[in-house]
C-alpha cells in the first residue's frame, strides 16, 4: 500500500479471504468474551450471548467481528490461556458455522492464536504487537491469518514524543513481522488509543495522525469508550458512543481504515457521513486535475 490511505489495496486474510481496505471506512465489532471488561464486561460471557451479539453486529454493518476472551483495561486480573481459549474458541466456531463476517481473535498468546485460526478466525489482533509473545508472528506466517499490530505504552519508558515512539515500537514489531515471513498485505497497524497514553496524549495521536501513513500500511483506530472521551465529555462508558462516533469521522477523513467499535450502528452511521464527504473531496480532486493541463 502507498502513502495514500484512500487507495484501494486488499488485506490478505486467513483462509482465502481478504477484505478490500480505502475507498470507505470498515467497521470491526467488539465482542468481549469475559467478566470485566470496562464497558460490557460479563454482558456476552455466554457462548450464546456472544453469538447472538455478534451475529446483530454484522446485520448492523460490522465486517468484522472481534472476539476476546482477556480484559485489555488496566489493571485487568490476568486470565490463562486455558481460560481465555474455553471463552473464546466455542463462540469463533460458531460464528464461523453461522456467518460468513470476518473473525478476528484478539489475543497476545501464540497458541491461543493458532487454535482459534484454526475454528475459524481469519484476523489475530495483538495488543502487545508481537512483542509479548513473538511466537504468535510465526502463527500468523503458517496460516496467513490477517494481522493487527497494535502499540502499546505499557510495562515500558515512552519515548516524548507520541508519534516517535509510535515509530520506535512498531518498527521493531514490523522487524518481528518480517523475520517471520509475514507479507505486508497480512498487516495492518493500530496506534493503541488508551493503552497507557493520558487524554493529552490520546488527542495528541489524532491531531497528528497523518504523519502514521508514512509507514504505508492500513491504519486501525480503538478509540471506542475510551477514558479520553470520558475526559472530554464527563460522560461513563456506556455513555460515550457518541463521542466515539466523532472520533471515527474525524479519524476516518484523517485516513483511518477499520474502526473497533462496541456500538455499530452509530459509527457505521458517522462513517456513512465521512465517507460521503471524502467521496466529494476526491471527485473535486479529480475535476481539478482533469483541467490543469500537462
Amino acid at each position: 500500500m502507498t502513502d495514500n490511505p484512500f487507495q484501494s489495496s486488499h488485506w490478505k486474510l486467513a483462509h482465502g479471504r481478504s477484505l478490500e481496505l480505502g475507498p470507505r471506512g470498515v467497521l470491526m465489532a467488539i465482542i468481549n468474551v469475559t467478566p470485566d471488561s470496562f464497558s460490557d464486561g460479563g454482558r456476552y460471557l455466554q457462548v450464546e450471548a456472544a453469538v447472538t451479539a455478534a451475529l446483530k453486529a454484522a446485520e448492523e454493518g460490522a465486517a468484522i467481528l472481534d472476539i476476546g476472551g482477556e480484559s485489555t483495561r488496566p489493571d485487568a486480573e490476568p486470565v490463562s490461556a486455558e481460560e481465555e481459549q474455553a471463552r473464546i474458541l466455542p463462540v469463533i466456531a460458531a460464528l464461523a458455522r453461522q456467518s460468513d463476517a470476518i473473525i478476528s481473535v484478539d489475543t497476545y498468546r501464540a497458541e491461543t492464536a493458532r487454535l482459534a485460526v484454526g475454528a475459524g478466525a481469519h484476523i489475530v489482533n495483538d495488543v502487545h504487537g508481537l512483542q509479548r509473545e513473538p511466537a504468535i508472528a510465526g502463527v500468523a506466517a503458517e496460516t496467513r491469518a490477517g494481522l493487527c499490530v497494535m502499540h502499546t505504552g505499557r510495562d515500558r519508558q515512552k519515548l516524548a514524543d507520541v508519534i516517535e515512539d509510535q515509530f520506535h515500537f512498531l518498527s521493531r514489531s514490523l522487524e518481528i513481522a518480517a523475520d517471520a515471513g509475514i507479507s505486508r498485505e497480512q498487516i495492518v497497524l493500530d496506534p493503541g488509543f488508551g493503552f497507557a497514553k493520558d487524554a493529552e496524549e490520546n488527542l495528541q495521536l489524532m491531531a497528528r495522525f497523518g504523519d502514521l501513513h508514512r509507514f504505508g500500511l492500513p491504519i486501525l483506530v480503538g478509540t471506542s469508550r475510551k477514558r479520553f472521551i470520558g475526559a472530554l465529555t464527563g460522560r461513563d462508558p456506556e455513555a460515550r458512543d457518541a463521542g466515539t462516533a466523532a472520533t471515527t469521522a474525524l479519524l476516518r477523513a484523517a485516513g483511518a481504515a477499520i474502526f473497533r467499535v462496541h456500538d455499530v450502528a452509530i459509527n457505521r452511521d458517522a462513517l456513512l457521513v465521512a465517507d460521503a464527504m471524502l467521496e466529494r473531496d476526491q471527485e473535486k480532486c479529480a475535476r481539478f486535475s482533469a483541467r490543469v493541463p500537462l
